[in-house]
């Protein structure tokens, strides 16, 4: 059988294994694993690389309503292709549905925007901001029936912030379904009463931001989502978990047996709240929610991604330009930090932050590297064909150069935003071709799909299969 590319000559890794091999693949899928693997219409030398699963950033916003007079910077050609270049194969974008719409005509405009335009596959996940007993009865079921099966709830931010009887609804129906609940855990009234607060302080520059959201909001809201989780007996996944205290409550729960999953981001990481301290409005670049904290919450999250609090390390990309009235310079973000947008580009620089600081300091194994940035992800959110090196997985690979070092600079990023929050941090280890699906997407670090070619994936209830 004459293959349509070989790998030849990399050093393969899994989330289990480390070995030399090639990889053969035919028709979009891996089919072989080897030597010598015979005829190829293309073989890729992958001498002195790295072999991986294609990352799986499952933690992404693109195209985004974001509120009047703000516009986010990454479209779905853009977005997937930043992704690309970062060694991403597949990203989960959010499908945000706002008040009064139906939840498929939502998710129909979505795909609409993504068609033809995604460099990466994608696989959405829901918004549940208006839990209508027509969303919770049929519309919600429907879908998740149909492959959309994980959806994320907001205990936060105006317009999306759900009480605890609307979370228990919406939980109740992924327990009845099979669905996986997100939950992004801050406490909305805690935020409002001291932004306020701090506003009538005149305390309204870009570092008051971490200010009106400190640890204690984060924490409560934690415990309280796993313990709504705990009455309606459903697994949930906290989502980007920023510090100490609220990693402890997911540790607590797991520890009692509880099916509890937690994700923390590279801003948790490499950031502090120092960054938010900048001259005039510069501390906005690095706005988002929560925010970043101090250095022994830096400790903590990495802790985390070592003792298996936390399963998955998502970008949380949510971008928007700085030097715009429609980003983060917008005429009410000039007024206080309250008007800010909240969100930072990532996706592009995810992996080789984690990699640097996470493998190449000895801080996680190469394999943990790939369980934490690809398989994890397949596993919790049924990406039954993603996430591994194996015969019939997705050809989904990303071969790395670990000696290449780069300094992180908007220069080299392929994002929409005008600037990266990273800029200056220096990298060991960078991913130089992407494959998706045995397609070449991205070359020695230049971009050769002549045109998208990603696709939406529908997905499998989670097997929760993550220790």
């Amino acid at each position: 059988m004459s293959l349509d590319l070989v790998i030849a000559n990399g050093l393969v890794a899994t989330a289990s294994d480390t070995f030399s091999c090639d990889v053969g693949i035919s028709g979009g899928r891996i089919v072989s694993l080897g030597h010598a693997l015979g005829p190829a219409t293309e073989t890729i030398d992958a001498s002195g690389k790295l072999v991986l699963p294609g990352g799986i950033d499952s933690h992404v916003h693109i195209a985004q309503p974001s509120g009047d007079g703000i516009v986010m910077a990454d479209d779905f050609e853009s977005g997937t292709r930043s992704a690309a270049f970062g060694g991403n194969t597949t990203v989960l974008p959010f499908c945000m549905q706002e008040k009064d719409q139906p939840l498929r005509r939502t998710l129909e405009e979505y795909h609409a925007k993504a068609r033809g335009k995604c460099y990466t596959d994608v696989a959405f996940h829901l918004v549940i901001s208006d839990p209508t007993d027509q969303v919770l009865g049929q519309d919600l079921p429907a879908l998740i029936e149909d492959g959309y099966t994980s959806f994320k709830v907001f205990m936060t931010y105006e317009g999306l912030a759900l009480d605890d009887r609307q979370m228990l609804e919406v939980m109740s129906v992924a327990r009845e379904t099979g669905a996986l609940v997100m939950v992004h855990a801050e406490n909305y009234d805690a935020i409002r009463f001291l932004t306020d607060r701090l506003e009538r302080a005149g305390k309204t520059a870009p570092r008051f931001h971490g200010t009106s959201r400190p640890v204690p909001v984060e924490r409560e809201a934690t415990h309280r989502a796993i313990s709504l989780a705990e009455l309606i007996d459903v697994p949930v996944m906290i989502v980007h978990v920023s510090n100490r205290e609220a990693r402890d409550e997911i540790t607590r729960a797991r520890s009692r047996g509880l099916k509890v999953y937690g994700e923390t981001c590279p801003q948790y990481l490499v950031l502090t709240e120092a960054d938010m301290d900048g001259l005039n409005m510069e501390g906005a670049k690095y706005v988002c929610s929560p925010p970043p904290r101090d250095h022994d919450s830096q400790i903590a999250c990495w802790e985390g991604l070592q003792n298996g609090a936390f399963q998955v390390f998502s970008s949380d990309h949510c971008p928007f330009r700085y030097d715009d009235p429609a980003g983060k310079l917008n005429p009410k973000g000039r007024t206080s930090f309250r008007w800010v947008p909240n969100g930072i580009p990532g996706v592009e620089t995810r992996l080789p932050i984690l990699f640097s600081e996470g493998v190449g300091k000895g801080r996680i194994t190469l394999n943990e590297f790939v369980a934490l940035s690809a398989t994890n992800h397949a596993k919790i959110y049924g990406l039954s064909k993603k996430g591994s090196i194996a015969i019939g997985m997705d050809a989904d690979i990303a071969i790395w150069d670990p000696e290449r070092e780069m300094t992180i600079s908007q220069s080299v990023l392929h994002h929409g935003s005008d600037y990266t929050p990273y800029e200056g941090i220096k990298v060991k280890g960078w991913p130089v071709t992407t494959i998706v699906r045995g397609r070449v997407v991205v070359r020695d670090g230049a971009l050769e799909a002549a045109t998208p070619h990603g696709e939406h994936v529908a997905r499998d209830r989670s097997a929760y299969a993550v220790p």
